[in-house]
Parts: structure tokens; sequence; C-alpha cells
């Protein structure tokens, strides 16, 4: 049953750490994120479910921005100027956990989000507009049953456009437990913590901890809840944002160039060690899925009688066709309804596949197993570090396609930053095909 009630029975920090998996749970990569805004439903739930983030950030010199949504206020209704405590409350723990991190206090009323949705949503959009474009946002986990909860959960998810989302869990603690059919083990992820920092900073909510005597009930913050907040490691839910074609228009509408391909020394030598990898001269038929604004593309065109690039953006395919040279026929087509038609000796994945989930990428690989000519061969490029938005890593794009029965792996090129790899039907020596082997 769903409890908010802490004095109900509730799942025991031991349960949960029984599990293997909670102590399996990959270890989230905050490096490259410049700053973050941590979203609370109520003062204290930023503290509970990613103090510890909140302190590494000033450790790794993360602008933070905390946002409170509502007063708090309802916790002990009878308790004159409670809303005005709890903001002092929650400026001392922010205070303890980033001095420089800064605080925006909404005050929308306690319990009463459902009510104030159109307002609060507009209040989360203005923020989230707000802060930098590759900032990381943090905010309640929708799934923690609490009304607030989710409604901040839900709102920040829409309005965090393409930036990585963290959802963290408070409630979830008490009345799920590892086997709940609710709990997302396939979305956690891990940040060790400073647990003594964390600690400090729970204690500045001393009216949700030790309540006064003329407040009716028992503390919000029970002792043996808050075991569940004493780990060395806090647990946060990764949110995968919807793919399609709104979402890279978007993109492309901030920035005709939203990943720096035409100025980063990184991209330029990827895409060098990409071509360099193919392991023919030339190609009849070449296929490039999403091919963004078409700089892989004019390198694969020299390499090819003919090179269709497509993408599931229209702003990327306007651009590619503004700013490519000729030789390259663009255009927009999303490849997880099928593949456009034709026979192909060279079909590339370049940093796409990640944005698939692994039903989508298995029916594409088989899509691109029936289309690749009997000499034809795959190149797939992609990025190795953790992104939170990301539906797979790319580490796990390279397994998925390994599965595929028929072909094998002729190049494997890997680096810290990105793996690199081709497929071909018929082993694909070089040096045998011109006789030397």
């Amino acid at each position: 049953m769903v409890t908010f009630d802490a004095a109900e029975p509730g799942t025991s920090r031991r349960t949960w750490e029984r599990d293997t998996r909670l102590a399996d749970a990959p270890v989230f990569d905050l490096s490259g994120f410049p700053a973050m805004v941590v979203l609370a439903a109520h003062p204290d739930d930023e503290t509970l479910g990613a103090g510890g983030l909140i302190a590494r950030c000033r450790e790794a010199g993360v602008a933070v921005r905390v946002i409170c949504v509502t007063d708090g206020a309802a916790s002990h209704a009878e308790l004159p100027d409670l809303a005005e405590t709890r903001r002092r409350e929650l400026q001392q723990a922010i205070h303890v956990l980033h001095p420089e991190a800064t605080l925006d206090w909404f005050g929308f009323a306690d319990g009463r989000t459902e009510e104030q949705y159109a307002e609060i949503s507009a209040a989360i959009r203005a923020a989230l507009d707000a802060a930098p474009a590759d900032a990381l946002v943090v905010a309640p986990w929708r799934g923690d049953g609490h009304p607030d909860h989710r409604v901040v959960g839900e709102l920040a998810v829409q309005h965090a456009a393409d930036r990585a989302v963290l959802e963290y869990p408070i409630w979830m603690w008490h009345w799920a437990s590892p086997d709940h059919a609710e709990t997302p083990w396939d979305r956690l992820v891990a940040v060790p913590i400073d647990a003594d920092v964390k600690q400090r900073a729970i204690a500045s909510f001393a009216s949700q901890i030790e309540v006064p005597v003329e407040a009716a009930g028992a503390p919000v913050l029970r002792d043996d809840f808050l075991e569940h907040f004493r780990r060395p490691v806090e647990h946060f839910a990764t949110t995968a944002a919807e793919f399609g074609r709104e979402y890279f228009d978007a993109l492309y509408t901030r920035s005709d160039d939203p990943w720096s391909f035409r100025t980063r020394w990184y991209e330029s030598r990827k895409r060098a060690l990409t071509v360099a990898s193919l392991t023919r001269e030339r190609f009849r038929s070449g296929l490039e899925i999403g091919c963004s604004v078409g700089h892989l593309s004019e390198l694969l065109a020299e390499r090819c009688d003919a090179l269709l690039a497509v993408d599931i953006s229209e702003r990327a395919i306007a651009e590619a066709r503004r700013t490519a040279r000729a030789g390259v026929e663009f255009a927009v087509h999303d490849v997880r309804d099928d593949l456009p038609g034709g026979r192909f000796d060279l079909v590339v994945l370049s940093e796409v596949a990640y944005y698939w989930d692994e039903a989508e990428l298995r029916a594409i690989r088989s899509r691109i197993r029936r289309a690749l000519a009997p000499d034809g061969i795959l190149v797939a490029c992609h990025w190795r570090h953790p992104v939170a938005a990301h539906r797979l890593s790319g580490d796990r794009v390279h397994e998925i396609l390994q599965e595929e029965e028929g072909w094998a792996r002729v190049v494997a090129h890997v680096e810290e930053d990105f793996v690199l790899e081709v497929y071909a039907f018929d082993g694909g020596s070089v040096a045998r095909a011109e006789g030397l082997a």
C-alpha cells in the first residue's frame, strides 16, 4: 500500500540493501555538466533525495540552483509561521551542502499542486528556460506516489527539453520494496556521496524531525524513515526523453549545429577515423542513418557512387541541404518505421543508435542486414560516456549489433570516448581482397 506516513509500517533499509541490484546500480557520471537545477516539491525533498549530489557539485565546481515549489506548510498546519520556518531551514540545509548554490522559493500552497498545476507549470518552465542548455535537471521521481512529487516531477521532465533528468525517490523507499512492480530497477543509477555532510544538512529540518509539543501528530521524518537517507550513496531513476521529430527539431531551432560538429577537433578527428575504417575504396550505394547537418555525409560521398543521407529532423535536413556540397541526396526519414527502399553496400550508424530502445535497435539491425548487399558493410560509431537522457549506452548499442547472426566484426577501434566498429558478411579482410593474404 502506498503511504506517506512514516509511522505506518514500511520497508526497512536492511531489506533494500539485501537486494544486490541496489549495490550493482551503475554509477552516474557527473562530469560534463557545468550546472544543475534541483526541483523540490517541499523543503527537505531536495536534501533527502539529492543532498549528497548537491554537495558533490560543490566539490566539482558545478553551479547549482535549487527550486522549492511549495511552502511545505501543510505538515503541521496548526503551527504558526511554519512556511517561514521551513524556508529558513531550507536555506540552512543548502548552505551546508553548497554555500554558493542559489535558492528560488516559489511558495505555492503545500498539498494543492494539482489545483495550481497551470501556474506551477509556467513557473517551472520559465526557470528551466533560463538554465544553461547543458544543465542537469534533478527532480522528484514521478512514481513516488505523493501527488506533489508527481506533479513537480512530471513538469520537470516535460519542460527539461533535451536536458538530462535524474528523478529521486523519497517515499518509494518506505512503501515499495525490491520486488514491487513499480521499483524502477531498469533505470536506477547511483551517486556515491559524503553521508556525513548530508546528515548535517538533514538536521536543519527541526520542524519535521522534532515537532513542538503544541503540534498534533508525530514527526514527519521519523528516525527509522531517515535510515533510508543515511546510506553513503544516493539513487536516481534516469529519464529517457521521447526522441521523436519534435525533440530533434527543437534542438536545431536553438542551434543549427547543436553538437558543434563544425568547430570541435574531436568531431573532425572522429569523422576522419570513421572514413579511414571503410574496408573498400569505393561503394556503389551508401545509406547514412542520422546524418544531422551532413558533415560526415560529405566525406562518405567521396567514396560512394550514390549516397542517401537521412535524418528524422526536417530542420537538420534543411541545414544539410543548405550547407553541404553536391553529391549527397538528403531526405527526412524515421528508420524506426522502416528503411528507405533499395540495396546498399554501405550503411553508416554514427552517434544515433543510443536514442532507440533495445527492441527498436534490434528491429532496425535486422532491417539493415536485409538491406545490405552480400559484399556490404555496416559502420557503427558511438559515444561511450554515460548520458542520462539516452536510452542505451554506446557500449550496449555495439553489444546488440554484435548479436546479429551472419555478419562478423572486421574492424574494432575502442577509445575512452567512443567505439568504432565495422561489420561484414564475408570477413572483410582488406589484404585478402587485394591478394596480399
